[in-house]
């Protein structure tokens, strides 16, 4: 039974027994009665108040106390009502709620911080909820992904989000890191991880951009590749090519003379072909200038027609009327346009359309073809050094184009859409 209810209890029976014996003595008019009435009753409101101080104040006192802790009110403290029992609970009570409240602000800063240090990363960090959707990402997370607000990936499953990064996170076993290269030659190392809250497990994403480190890497290895072959060939060709000459001169029969000119035409062949490759690692860098985009893909169109007709291939324009202006090296970037228009066609083969599209918002260039199209396996490949789908490429076209972007600071794409359409879009 409650402290409470027996305090009330207890002076309800001392109420009626007082009340009896009040009675009792006017009905007997004893004065040794009354006397001994007006002692109890002096006696019962002492004993009230003293139980009330000893008992019931303390009990007041905790359940104050516990109804700030089921507010989590850690702001406030119990007062001291000159009882030592019940100073005590007070001032242990008090001490607990300094305690909490320290430890409140503490964890509060450390959330903070946290946070802030989360959002400033340049990993990207994507946390799920138990239902597998997705939580909260930070900046670097939302570039990554695709997704330029928060509200549009609240409440959201990986597979309900249009991005390359996020399928492949969708496809990553827990505890588990990958390299995932993307169509539009970026590199991501993403890693799935899990942690405990309240009792489940949840998952949390990792994406930390490496196409820089990546790029360079290649850059410098293929480079180191390509002069030392470009040596090796060039010393022994130069050797072979002074001997033929040498032996032209001694013969004299014509078609002798005949076959070795074409040997000599093949080992210049041989080093053109090496050429190419050094060639793109010595790309020199832009110079930069003021360019109409219109112009230049106008012009760029006069160039390759030609080709094209001869494929039986139209080559559609949507220029933007506002003629968007870009700063540029126009040589290294009528190049790049001209490699692009040179893969659509040959992925066309006959017969298809190739259609050139500008933009001032975002400032953008968007070449689309109706080839054949690029395999889910082959995106990822498509801009590693070597890599080609032709038989005999050299695998140095999508390369160049990529180091001359780069250069220039531009982002790029190519895949192929679901409309069948691929499209190699640029956004300066």
């Amino acid at each position: 039974m409650k402290i409470g209810v027996l305090f009330r209890i207890l002076s309800a029976i001392l109420i009626i027994a007082l009340s009896v014996i009040a009675w009792f003595a006017l009905r007997t008019a004893n004065l040794y009665l009354f006397l001994a009435l007006e002692a109890l009753t002096i006696f019962t409101l002492v004993y009230l108040l003293l139980f009330y101080r000893k008992i019931i104040k303390p009990l007041h006192i905790i359940g104050d106390g516990m109804d700030l802790l089921k507010e989590q009110d850690f702001g406030s403290r119990l007062r001291r009502v000159g009882q030592p029992e019940a100073d005590r609970i007070v001032e242990v009570f008090n001490r607990m709620m300094d305690y909490l409240k320290n430890e409140r602000l503490h964890v509060r800063e450390q959330n903070h911080f946290l946070d802030l240090l989360i959002n400033a990363s340049p990993l990207g960090v994507m946390i799920l909820d138990f239902d597998g959707r997705i939580l909260s990402l930070n900046d670097a997370a939302r570039v990554f992904t695709g997704l330029s607000l928060s509200a549009e990936s609240a409440g959201r499953h990986l597979d309900e989000i249009d991005s390359p990064v996020a399928s492949a996170l969708m496809h990553l076993e827990p505890y588990r890191s990958q390299t995932v290269r993307l169509s539009d030659a970026s590199v991501y190392k993403c890693t799935h991880g899990k942690f405990i809250d309240r009792g489940f497990q949840r998952s949390f994403y990792l994406m930390e951009l490496l196409t820089e480190e990546v790029s360079r890497a290649e850059r410098k290895a293929y480079g180191q590749v390509v002069r030392m072959i470009a040596h090796e060939v060039n010393n022994t060709t130069a050797g072979i090519i002074s001997t033929l000459d040498t032996l032209e001169q001694m013969l004299t029969e014509r078609d002798s003379q005949e076959a070795l000119r074409i040997v000599v035409e093949r080992c210049y062949r041989m080093n053109r072909f090496i050429a190419n490759y050094a060639d793109v690692v010595r790309i020199p860098e832009p110079q930069v200038m003021r360019v109409v985009l219109n112009d230049l893909v106008v012009a760029c169109k006069g160039f390759m027609e030609s080709i094209c007709r001869n494929r039986r291939i139209e080559i559609v324009m949507n220029l933007d009327a506002i003629s968007p202006v870009v700063g540029i090296d126009p040589v290294l970037f009528e190049q790049v346009m001209v490699n692009i228009i040179k893969n659509a066609a040959e992925s066309i083969e006959s017969d298809g359309f190739i259609y050139i599209r500008t933009s001032s918002s975002p400032l953008s260039l968007e070449i689309a073809d109706t080839g054949h199209g690029i395999s889910e396996e082959t995106e990822g490949k498509l801009f590693s050094p070597f890599f080609s789908t032709k038989p005999g490429g050299q695998g140095l076209g999508l390369i160049f184009i990529r180091e001359v972007l780069l250069k220039h600071g531009c982002t790029f794409s190519l895949r192929t859409g679901a409309d069948g359409f691929t499209r190699f879009r640029i956004i300066f």
